[in-house]
């Protein structure tokens, strides 16, 4: 199997990020992004998403959360698909059931090489500390559109908010490594009709 692995590094003016992940890792994760609920998120993707991820995020936070997770997401999107290539021999499509107490999360991943999110949650600040909600709308939505998948989120319960967006990272965690596991049956053939998924 070729080795699906990526390292990436970006600089702008407002962040400096570098990732480096392993689609077939054992969720292995050294994170260090600056903002502790937005790290416990992402430890999520990895733990259960069987991603080994390192992460090392710093920038202007004087301004508020929004570039770092923004910034954050798009590298990460765009290691994720380098890392998965042309997609030979992936499932493609899976979905994910998650409940964390009181909330209860799916997600439902399309690796299709067509970036797009539908997100149905309604998240509040609260239980987040000093993350705002809206931005895991946001980190989803462009994560998705870097790497190329096809999400639908759809929050079935819940009222703490923390378990509400943790739900919904292990959920997506869990069907993005269902979509990215390799179908034995065919291995060497491209999930799709029109033989590419990019």
């Amino acid at each position: 199997m070729t080795d699906r692995t990526a390292t990436l590094t970006r600089e702008t003016g407002e962040t400096q990020i570098s990732v480096e992940l392993n689609v077939d890792g054992k969720g292995d994760y050294d994170l260090n992004v600056g903002n502790g609920m937005f790290e416990h998120l992402l430890a999520q993707l990895s733990r259960h998403g069987l991603i080994d991820l390192q992460m090392k995020v710093t920038g202007d936070t004087q301004t508020g959360w929004h570039h770092i997770v923004e910034d954050s997401a798009i590298v990460l999107g765009r290691a994720l698909r380098s890392a998965v290539g042309d997609g030979l021999g992936i499932t493609r499509m899976a979905h994910a059931y998650v409940p964390l107490d009181e909330a209860l999360a799916l997600s439902v991943v399309d690796f299709s090489g067509r970036g797009y999110c539908v997100f149905e949650a309604e998240i509040e600040d609260s239980d987040l500390n000093d993350l705002p909600a809206n931005l895991v709308h946001h980190f989803l939505e462009s994560m998705a559109r870097e790497a190329g998948f096809n999400l639908h989120v759809r929050l079935l319960s819940g009222t703490n908010n923390h378990h509400k967006a943790e739900a919904i990272f292990k959920s997506l965690a869990r069907a993005l490594r269902a979509s990215l596991t390799i179908d034995e049956r065919r291995s060497e053939t491209i999930p799709s009709t029109k033989g590419i998924i990019r």
